[in-house]
């Protein structure tokens, strides 16, 4: 699957406008429709070069088969109008919470998932449950890295 943003490049720099030094509003996303078969997606963002281990910014799940992009400064709601169910990421919060490095350069891989099924999970659900309700359901996946430094 492809997995893009208007607001950044893959492996570019992701604007300030995204994390905790600009507006903190999540960007927007695309990704191409997942294969047949396809009842829900799922879309995790997290750090990996975070000091105490890979941090969740944001998780999101079952969001309904039809679709296929998030817009900007999706609200930090636990249910989305979309139908999709926010979790909550490592800052403690429901929805997005953009990068915040500590210091240097760190990336940040978007994934999107699709999935044959819709997860039993309701919302505050954190990446590690999420990631264990999807084993087996996996269809394809689409990834987006973007880099911010402070």
């Amino acid at each position: 699957m492809n997995l893009k943003s208007r607001a950044f490049d893959n492996g570019g720099m992701i604007p300030a406008r995204y994390t905790c030094d600009g507006a903190d509003v999540s960007p927007s996303l695309e990704w191409s429709p997942g294969p047949e078969g396809t009842k829900s997606y799922a879309l995790i963002c997290d750090d990996p070069d975070a000091p105490m281990g890979t941090w969740v910014h944001w998780v999101i799940f079952n969001l309904p088969a039809g679709i296929t992009e998030l817009p900007e400064d999706v609200p930090h709601e636990k249910k989305l109008p979309s139908g999709g169910i926010q979790g909550v990421n490592d800052f403690r919060k429901i929805g997005y919470g953009g990068p915040c490095p500590p210091g240097g350069t760190h990336r940040y891989f978007f994934r999107v998932y699709a999935l044959d099924t819709t997860l039993p999970l309701g919302p505050g659900a954190t990446r590690d449950q999420i990631l264990k309700a999807m084993k087996g359901h996996g269809l394809a996946e689409g990834q987006l890295m973007g880099k911010y430094s402070r």
